[in-house]
């Protein structure tokens, strides 16, 4: 604000420092949601304050009365970012956070919003008024910079955004950025460079020389002060730039980069992070305050002069969290750590850092030691997140004594007093027994380590518990027994007590197993108490609801109204309990204590949190798993508004009167206790202080002084708060903090030593390590023992070997008599076959990784090898010659000949010939058949089919002789056309000759060079990156192939060298034996023998066998002891050792060492033995055998001669060999460097050519669909033309039916028709409106037209009778005296001539409407092919741009000095831009296609003249040719006006000699009479079979008549009886009566048959009367009818009956039956 007072943020306080005298003054969040930022106003006189919270509030605040001023509200929905005032104090504008992000212009004087709009969508850092254009503002954030404008518009004044564009350059997060004065913004970037904004755009970006970053990092602030640019980086660098030369800063290449250098720079110091940077006038010098994110404030001086004061770190403090706080138990000093590394001693009455000690790690855990572990209190233990517990001191460094040369200084001191680690992961908790005996640790690790403290910390030992250790409690003096609570994160707490360090044995571990442990798992019970209370709730919701019905109930009797008893009403259905819930994973434990023993309170997070639970550990805990455990809690304490606030810290006052509760948004809550207990009651009141940040400041640490007089607290801020809790008495006492004296004998120690290697082994590993280290050590002295026992055996049967050697052979034992008993050695082979066996399966796991990393390793870097380098040396000189490295080629660059198609096209060729000749066979078999059928015919046919074949027959041959005709005509008529097509036209142009012509223009005359802005690229010529990159490929293919087969060469050399070792090798060898037998004198030296070199044979190197790797290991352990040695300190080789001992010399199989010396003495004894014989036998010799030794030495002497010659031959040709494949290898380098240079410029072609693909693909791809769609519109054309063509082909047989029918019309009427003026006005009628319409439509089209015109003429009718409109006639009354069937005809003429009229206009509209879209093609088309040339001509200027491209390339060309001709005044000028480069076979060539060239001119115009000769005769011979045919067309056309009176068209009359369909419909009419006479005479036979059958039936029903006559007269002869016995029928058969009455039942139905019978017949007689055709077939059914109703008679005497037993028929019958003919 001024000089001495400096504003800051602490958690929800605004701090107000006096710089000066250190005293602070606190404001206080008004709605205790915490601070979002603070800003001062121009005039120093006020400060805006923007809070944290729901609808925060944004308070102006007076200064320096701390009074609000103004409270500006709805500026943002949950937390403003950031404010700033304007330079004339009159606006402010504010940033609110998400989800709003807003941002908002304040007249904060009236308390009004001006403008508002959203900023992005994305976290807002900044906003800033213009300060030369207050209506211009600017913001910045996660990747954004946005410029803001207050517009006045037609509608008011608005806030319009413009959000910058990067363009090229990456999306950067902006934190800082300065306006300029004209209008341009700079702003930082990520990287360190500046972008320098104008119009929202970037315009430059700025670096370094070099393109070194400007800053090392982030750029956080920039600030322009009195014309100079400052900059502030996160790399703690303050930098000055020249604002002018960065104001007119612009691009200068297509980088869009500036170098620029800064005029000053102040590095601030180590390890700093700069984030902002406020200047104040002190006494009228500029000192600028900046703050480190690091924990720190600095004062600096940035007028970069010779008194520039260095920086002043004013203040420091932690960076981040808090992770724990301690106090002091005898004064008020308090201890922090966190995970900035650091510990820090605090004096909190005058809150002042007293020392501060730094650390490789960072601090997690924090405990000053109690008064019984050092009086003094000044011990304090501090555990780190690498699992490392220190132990510190404080001591007042006054209290030791002074050295010379030495200051006394004031503050405390930090000692490290020891360092140990128990744990692998961070420790979390520290807690000293109540007598002080034990420390105890906890870590995440999950286990709990136990200290004797002692003047040395010594450990006792660890335990393992279910989970991360959260807090350590012991219990406190007032239990009976010691024990520790520990509590997990994960739901666990466990009680264990004090373990004795005597009781524990700590040989090979420090894990007590035994120690006595009880467990409480937590089980959810959360779910279960809600849903009690909801119960609960709706109970009592139903009691208050009926005590109202019953208090109602009540004043209505008291009222003296009666109540009607009503039915109770249906109540409402309730919701549905809620289900019991128990979350997947448990909830955290927070934090806990006791409440008596065996008894404790947590504090849970998560689901769980909104309640103090009071848990118990179980008296009769089984050993059951702890994982399997629910153990719920017997008392629950709800705890208010901590359901999403659950308490992290609780701690007490000496007195536990007060209970302090650090809660996970930052407040702090303090209970009053009245008995010491917790009950619902007393934890209804508290007081509740918002003292750290809501957000990310939940309370890590709580404690109360020794006295209780002042309240400790960290928080994840980075904060700490003290509160004064003194009474009123108290408050006035002077109060200081001691600082504890120091040890004595402090000043003599040496320093711990510390562990800082984070990855140092823990207590438990260290002894582990120690014990295995033991183990293998008493193990190598029983290995060494064991080793010395053998090593005396051995030398013990080697003595007894050498006393058997020395035996005569006779008494000597054989190897077979030293075994006791092959047993013994099978089973010891046995058990070294089952060592070997086992450990290969131990260490199976390591060989194939081993195996599996070298063959990744031979994959990486041999596989990939075709040939190794391989150096062949010479023999006698010192030429070497060697191989190229080659890596082997992919398989992509050998393409497979296409040899394939072949084969395919010649498969599928012989497929169709075979499928053609089973067609051919086929349907020559069918022809076959149908011939045999044919033939099988009856040959013998009657005379009319006959004659009817004979008439085929001629008519064939008719149609043959005039298929012939016709044939030659057409014949003849192809001949012609064929000869006039050949005809040339007069613009005709020989192929051939256009070919040479195009062929002769491209490749002869004058060539255009590549860089002639005239050159166009031939089609064939152009490159594109798939033919560069074949092009290339076959460069590297066929580069390849050459170094393959000289590699192969020089590899041949090589094994031809080693044949000639292995030979010499012979040779030496056969000369040492020859040279045996000679004297010395007479020996020649022996030649040497060539030995390989070792990269001769670099395969070698990566053969291996036991003794290399041996070797190998030998050297590898030689290493490690010496690098253990120089460190000195144990390392894990040691463990390694162990595993990995090589076998010493003594170790060698025993067996092997007695074979090898026993080998050794056998040697020995044989030579010894030969020296003997030879002594006795030694002898003169005779005359004989000196001459014999005489030719032997003149042999010897040869054939040594002989082999050094060969000897020294094989060396001298190898080397010549080698020579001269040297030499051939030389000038293969020399091709290879060309084809490498050449490989270079073609690949920078290739990587122009893909710079420029995308284009050139672009516009081919143009072209290819303008083809196509060229293509396309034309297939649409020629089908537009082709179905034109069908359309006029359908309107001209629609006319030539017209016109029939008009014919047809005028035929009907005849000569002199007296009505034909009427019928042919009733066939014009309704045709004028047709014809009317039809022109209309018609009009504007020129064929139309024609065609009707045509039609109009081929009418032949007055068309002034048909347009009279005048007269008045009836169509459809046919007028007197005319013939009906003509009018009915004329009627039926004008329907089909109106079907036809319809027709013909559908068929005109369909033709106009392909007419008009052929047209719109063809426009079409005209475009495309317009577009297809732009197109081109695009194409090819970029292939001319491309070329040019191409042309810059450097093309190296290696010339001697004689190759070059290119002279100036007989010099070699020094600029060879001007010359071209030709091959000399190319220059040759040239020079004499000049000579061949003027010769082929001088012949081409001898034959030019020859042909032009040959032109006029032909022309004269034509002229000749033309006069004689006119000639003979006149004498032929006269010859036949004189013989046939006209002309004649003699084809026609050929082809139509013989009416071919009248013949043949004459033949199909005789085919036809014989046919019907055939069936005519069948149908004769047919009637006459029927009528002898009707004769027949007619004679059958004549006997019938006969029989019913008989029939009749019978009856009228028993009804005549019948009437004479009337009188006595009861008397006759009175006794019979049962008889009589079967009779008649036998009677009656006889008569019932008989009547039927009766019907049938003269059903039968009416049939036969009807003589149809049909009579057989009504026979049939009647007859199976009767057979279906009444069946015949059983046996014959049934139809046998006598004619007195049938019954008289009634009248009835006889009168309804048909009456006979």
């Amino acid at each position: 604000m001024d000089s001495k007072t400096l504003i800051y943020i602490a958690g929800n306080q605004v701090v107000l420092l006096d710089l000066k005298t250190k005293s602070q003054s606190y404001i206080r969040s008004s709605g205790g949601g915490g601070i979002g930022f603070v800003t001062a106003h121009p005039t120093k006189q006020y400060f805006a304050v923007g809070e944290k919270g729901k609808k925060p509030n944004l308070i102006i605040y007076d200064y320096p009365s701390l009074r609000p001023y103004r409270i500006l509200q709805g500026g943002t929905e949950e937390a403003y970012v950031f404010g700033d005032f304007n330079d004339a104090g009159t606006l402010l504008a504010s940033i609110g956070s998400s989800p709003d992000y807003m941002l908002t212009i304040w007249d904060w004087k009236q308390e009004k919003i001006m403008l508002r709009s959203k900023a992005f969508s994305q976290d807002v850092y900044k906003v800033t008024f213009s300060a030369d254009n207050e209506e211009q503002l600017t913001t910045c954030g996660v990747g954004h910079i946005r410029f803001w404008k207050m517009a006045l518009t037609f509608t008011g004044l608005k806030l319009q955004g413009a959000l910058g564009r990067f363009g090229k350059t990456a999306v950067t997060d902006i934190i800082g950025y300065v306006e300029l004065p004209d209008g341009k913004v700079i702003s930082g970037t990520e990287w360190g460079n500046f972008l320098l904004w104008e119009g929202g755009l970037i315009k430059v970006e700025l670096c370094r020389a070099g393109h070194k970053p400007c800053h090392s990092g982030p750029v956080s602030q920039l600030i322009l002060d009195e014309g100079e640019l400052i900059t502030v980086g996160k790399d703690g660098f303050i930098r000055m730039w020249n604002f002018e030369a960065i104001d007119a800063a612009d691009s200068v290449d297509d980088t869009g980069l500036l170098e620029v250098e800064p005029m000053n720079e102040l590095h601030v110091g180590r390890n700093v992070s700069l984030s902002f940077m406020a200047k104040i006038h002190d006494s009228g010098r500029p000192v600028w305050y900046a703050q480190d994110t690091n924990g720190a404030i600095w004062k600096l001086d940035l007028t970069f002069s010779n008194m520039t004061h260095d920086p002043e770190c004013l203040y420091t403090f932690h960076s981040g969290r808090i992770e724990a706080v301690s106090v002091s138990p005898i004064t008020y000093l308090m201890a922090t750590t966190a995970l900035d590394r650091s510990v820090r001693i605090f004096d909190f009455i005058s809150n002042s850092e007293l020392s501060e000690i730094k650390f490789k790690q960072g601090g997690t855990a924090l405990m000053w030691a109690p008064r019984v572990v050092n009086p003094k209190g000044g011990l304090i233990a501090v555990g780190f997140e690498d699992g490392v517990v220190r132990i510190i001191e404080v001591y007042d460094p006054k209290g030791l004594p002074v050295l010379a040369g030495h200051k006394k200084t004031q503050n405390a001191k930090i000692n490290m007093k020891q360092a140990f680690k128990p744990h692998a992961a961070a420790v979390t908790a520290l807690a000293y027994e109540r007598s002080g005996d034990v420390l105890a640790t906890g870590s995440k690790d999950k286990t709990v380590f136990f200290f004797a403290v002692e003047d040395e910390y010594k450990p006792i030992g660890f335990i393992c518990v279910p989970g991360p250790v959260q807090a350590l409690q012991w219990s406190p003096p007032s239990h009976v027994k010691s024990t520790l609570l520990i509590l997990c994160e994960n739901g666990f707490a466990l009680q264990v007590p004090a373990p004795i360090p005597e009781e524990h044995d700590t040989v090979s571990t420090y894990q007590i197993k035994n120690l006595p442990t009880q467990y409480f798992h937590f089980y959810s019970i959360k779910s279960r108490i809600k849903l009690e209370e909801e119960i609960a709730l709706r109970e009592k919701k139903k009691q208050e609801k009926e005590k109202a019905r019953l208090e109602w109930i009540k004043q209505q009797q008291e009222m003296g109204r009666e109540i009607e008893e009503e039915e109770p009403e249906e109540e409402p259905q309730e919701e549905p309990l809620p289900p019991l819930y128990i979350p997947e994973e448990p909830s955290p434990i927070l934090c806990g204590f006791y409440s008596s023993p065996g008894k404790f309170w947590l504090s849970l997070g998560g689901y769980d949190s909104g309640f103090l639970y009071h848990c118990e550990f179980s008296s009769n805990d089984h050993q059951e798993d702890p994982d399997n455990r629910q153990d719920e809690p017997f008392e629950v304490i709800p705890i208010e508004g901590t359901d999403n606030n659950p308490i992290h810290r609780i701690s007490f006052c000496t007195s536990r009167l007060l209970m302090f509760c650090g809660m996970q948004n930052g407040a702090l809550r303090v209970y009053p206790l009245e008995d010491k207990d917790l009950t619902v009651n007393t934890l209804k009141e508290y007081w509740s202080f918002n003292v750290h940040d809501n957000d990310y400041g939940q309370i890590q640490g709580i404690c109360s002084s020794h006295d209780d007089r002042f309240l400790i607290t960290c928080g994840g801020d980075g904060n700490i708060f003290s509160f004064n809790i003194l009474s009123p008495d108290d408050v006035h006492r002077e109060l200081k903090a001691k600082i504890p004296s120091p040890r004595s004998g402090l000043e003599k120690e040496k320093a711990a030593e510390d562990i800082e290697d984070p990855n140092a082994d823990n207590i438990e590993e260290v002894k582990q390590k120690k014990e295995y280290e033991r183990k293998m050590k008493e193990a190598e002295g029983k290995k060494e023992k064991k080793r010395e026992q053998l090593i005396a055996l051995r030398h013990e049967f080697l003595f007894l070997l050498q006393k058997n050697q020395e035996l005569p052979k006779h008494m000597q034992l054989h190897r077979e008599q030293y075994e006791m008993d092959h047993r013994i050695f099978e089973e010891l082979e046995r058990q070294t076959a089952q060592r070997i066996q086992l450990v290969q399966k131990e260490l199976a796991w390591d060989h194939e990784k081993h195996l599996i990393g070298l063959q990744k390793l031979r994959n990486q870097f041999r596989d990939s090898l075709e040939f190794e380098t391989v150096v062949v040396h010479a023999i006698q000189s010192n030429h070497q010659i060697s191989t190229y490295r080659l890596l082997a080629m992919s398989e992509k660059y050998y393409q497979e000949c296409p040899s394939w198609r072949k084969t395919v096209l010649k498969g599928e060729w012989k497929e169709a010939e075979k499928k053609i000749i089973r067609e051919t066979k086929r349907s020559d078999d069918r022809i076959f058949k149908d011939e045999a059928e044919e033939l099988k015919m009856p040959e013998v046919r009657k005379p009319t089919t006959r004659y009817i074949e004979s008439k085929r027959e001629q008519i064939r041959r008719i149609v043959e002789k005039s298929d012939k005709v016709k044939a030659k005509i057409m014949k003849r008529k192809a001949e012609w056309d064929e000869l006039y097509k050949s005809k040339p036209s007069d613009d005709y142009e020989n192929p051939k000759d256009a070919e040479d012509i195009k062929q002769a223009r491209e490749n002869m005359g004058c060539y255009e060079l590549k860089t002639d802005t005239n050159y166009r690229v031939p089609e064939h010529k152009r490159m594109n990156t798939a033919e560069k990159v074949m092009q290339l490929t076959s460069l590297e293919v066929l580069i390849h192939k050459k170094k393959v087969n000289m590699n192969k060469e020089i590899m041949s050399l090589r094994d031809l060298k080693v044949s000639i070792i292995d030979e010499i090798k012979c040779l030496v060898q056969e000369l040492k034996s020859i040279q045996a037998a000679l004297d010395l004198s007479e020996r020649l030296p022996l030649p040497l023998i060539p030995q390989l070199h070792p990269d001769e044979v670099p395969e070698k190197k990566f053969e291996y066998d036991s003794d290399i790797l041996l070797k190998f290991k030998e050297e590898q352990e030689a290493k490690a002891k010496l690098q253990e040695k120089l460190e000195g300190s144990p390392s894990s080789d040691t463990l390694r050792h162990g595993f990995l001992r090589d076998p010493s010399i003594k170790e060698i199989d025993p067996v092997a060492q007695v074979a090898g010396a026993q080998a050794m003495e056998i040697a020995s004894s044989v030579v010894t033995e030969q020296r003997k014989v030879l002594e006795i036998e030694k002898a003169e010799p005779t005359e004989m055998e000196l001459e014999i030794l005489k030719r032997e030495k003149i042999k010897n002497l040869y054939l040594q001669e002989t082999l050094v010659k060969k000897i020294n031959a094989l060396v001298i040709n190898f080397d010549a060999e080698l020579r001269f494949l040297r030499h051939k290898k030389l000038k293969l380098d020399v091709q290879m460097k060309s084809a490498d240079l050449r490989h270079i410029t073609w690949y920078e072609e290739l990587l122009i050519l893909k710079n420029l693909e995308k284009h050139e693909n672009l516009l081919q791809e143009r072209i290819n669909n303008l083809i196509s769609e060229q293509e396309d519109i034309q297939s649409k054309l020629n089908s537009y033309l082709a179905q034109m063509e069908d359309r006029k082909c359908e309107i001209v047989k629609l006319q030539e039916c017209e016109k029939a029918l008009y014919a047809n019309f005028q035929a009907s009427l005849g000569e002199g028709n007296e009505f034909a003026h009427f019928l042919t006005k009733v066939l014009k009628k309704k045709i004028e409106c047709t014809e009317k319409k039809e022109v209309e439509r018609e009009a504007g089209e020129e064929d139309e037209n024609e065609e009707g015109n045509d039609e109009e003429s081929s009418l032949g009718i007055d068309e002034e009778n048909s347009r009279s409109e005048d007269e008045v006639f009836d169509d459809t009354v046919c007028p007197n005296d005319c013939s009906e069937a003509l009018f009915q005809n004329t009627i039926q003429l004008r329907q089909k001539l109106l079907d036809i009229e319809k027709a013909l206009t559908e068929e005109k509209k369909a033709a106009a409407d392909l007419k008009k879209k052929y047209n719109a093609l063809v426009k079409k088309v005209k475009a495309v092919e317009i577009s297809l040339n732009t197109t081109e001509k695009e194409l090819e200027t970029f292939q001319w741009e491309k070329q040019q491209r191409l042309n810059e390339l450097y093309v190296v060309v290696p010339l001697k000095l004689h190759q070059v001709e290119y002279l100036v005044n007989g010099e070699m000028p020094s600029d060879f831009s001007q010359a071209l480069v030709f091959t000399n076979q190319t220059l040759k060539y040239l020079q004499r296609r000049i000579v061949d060239l003027r010769n082929e001119k001088i012949m081409q115009r001898e034959i030019y003249k020859v042909a032009q000769e040959q032109h006029k005769q032909l022309v004269q011979d034509k002229k000749e040719m033309e006069i004689e045919i006119r000639r003979l067309e006149e004498k032929c056309h006269h010859l036949m006006m004189k013989k046939f009176g006209r002309l004649v068209d003699f084809e026609a009359v050929q082809a139509h000699s013989v009416n071919i369909h009248v013949e043949e419909l004459k033949v199909q009419i005789m085919q036809k009479e014989y046919e019907q006479s055939l069936e005519l005479k069948e149908w004769e036979d047919r009637i006459l079979d029927r009528r002898q059958q009707l004769v027949k039936l007619m004679k059958e029903n004549t006997s019938k008549l006969q029989q019913l006559n008989q029939f009749c007269l019978e009856k009228q002869q028993l009804e005549t009886k019948l009437a004479s016995l009337k009188n006595d029928l009861g008397a006759e058969f009175q006794a019979t009566r049962t008889t009589a009455i079967k009779e008649k039942a036998r009677l009656e139905s006889r008569l019932k048959q008989m009547a039927h019978d009766t019907a049938l017949l003269r059903e039968e007689i009416n049939l036969l009367s009807r003589k149809d055709g049909y009579l057989r077939e009504e026979l049939a059914l009647l007859r199976r009818k009767d057979e279906c109703l009444f069946p015949q008679p059983s046996s014959p005497q049934d139809s046998e009956t006598p004619t007195e037993s049938f019954p008289v028929l009634t009248p009835k019958a006889v009168t309804n039956s048909p009456s006979l003919p």
